[in-house]
């Protein structure tokens, strides 16, 4: 958390003449938008406005949550939000940990005069004025949480704040059952509950919105999960050809991933796309126990993330992305109990 000093310093720059911007990274998820929204309305609460800009477009499935309608996507509207950003007084960077992760609104970020505050739980943060950094911590969403209550303002959670955070968390720990979920994460989400967030109703607004796409798609991974070494590492992928014959849209490939990690003796697994557009390979890793996939992805492939949950990509074909993961998978020994 922010020390004591830090958190009035925060504090005397939130008045309601400040021009805040609140900023997450690329491809937003639901613990980046639920964050986002989550810190808009606890400042709206206070009587302090607030702008959310994301780099791009969304999943359809977070568009439910209150205000998600008014948060404005970067390249869309790229002189606007060029604008907010370098005539802001204060910009709240959440759920990334460096300019390099949220795509065209790093070097607007990096040449705003703006007091830059960081509250994020990937591992090897950037320098920000004001850095509130944990990996411990299963979500931004919960982080933000923990900040409202260091600011002395549990009090001014209200409903909209609660389900956003609410949808931040479940999300990011995988309905609860990654690791990191803890006994505090479980007793924030009581907070929630008891301030409005109802559990069925979010989870039935994020979860149970499948596309006939989204269903189609993930038949098709299904029928080819490939089981590597000695059974402990599960590998998914689809094709660019195979995204637009189904009519993929955005969000409908989230959690396929998970399939992989849920095999029986499956330590890790590897989920391959070809971008829709550009010619590179989108690779999400999840692994179980200490088969690190952070630094995994960050030595071979350009990505980070945590421990058990990161990103990385591929300028090479699929077919030679996949031959280079087994062939790092070899030389990491991952087989290995």
């Amino acid at each position: 958390m922010f020390t004591p000093t830090e958190l009035l310093d925060i504090n005397a720059l939130l008045t309601p003449e400040s021009k805040i911007v609140i900023l997450t990274h690329y491809n937003p998820d639901g613990d980046a938008i639920g964050s986002s929204l989550g810190l808009k309305h606890y400042l709206s609460a206070k009587g302090i406005p607030a702008e959310v800009i994301v780099p791009n477009d969304f999943p359809k499935f977070l568009k439910w949550m209150p205000e998600s309608k008014k948060v404005i996507i970067g390249e869309y509207k790229r002189k606007y939000a060029s604008d907010l950003i370098s005539g802001a007084d204060v910009i709240f960077c959440l759920d990334f940990n460096s300019p390099s992760r949220i795509g065209i609104l790093g070097d607007w970020l990096t040449k705003a005069r703006a007091k830059k505050i960081l509250i994020d739980h990937h591992q090897q943060p950037e320098n920000f004025d004001f850095v509130y950094s944990d990996t411990v911590i299963p979500a931004t969403s919960q982080m933000i949480y923990h900040f409202i209550e260091a600011m002395n303002d549990e009090k001014l959670v209200n409903q909209d704040i609660a389900e956003c955070l609410y949808t931040g968390i479940m999300t990011d720990t995988g309905g609860f059952r990654f690791r990191s979920t803890s006994a505090t994460t479980h007793r924030i989400i009581a907070n929630l509950i008891e301030k409005g967030a109802d559990p069925s109703i979010i989870t039935s607004n994020t979860w149970d919105t499948n596309t006939v796409s989204r269903l189609h798609l993930l038949a098709l991974v299904l029928g080819r999960i490939e089981v590597v070494n000695d059974g402990k590492v599960a590998v998914l992928s689809l094709t660019r050809n195979e995204l637009k014959e189904y009519g993929f849209q955005k969000g409908d490939t989230e959690g396929f991933v998970n399939y992989g990690l849920s095999i029986a003796g499956v330590k890790m697994a590897a989920f391959f796309m070809e971008d829709l557009y550009d010619d590179f390979i989108k690779i999400s890793f999840r692994s179980k126990d200490d088969v690190d996939v952070n630094q995994f992805s960050r030595k071979y492939f350009n990505g980070g993330g945590h421990i058990n949950a990161a990103g990385g990509k591929s300028s090479g074909s699929l077919e030679n992305t996949i031959e280079d993961f087994n062939r790092f998978l070899e030389k990491e020994e991952l087989n290995k109990p």
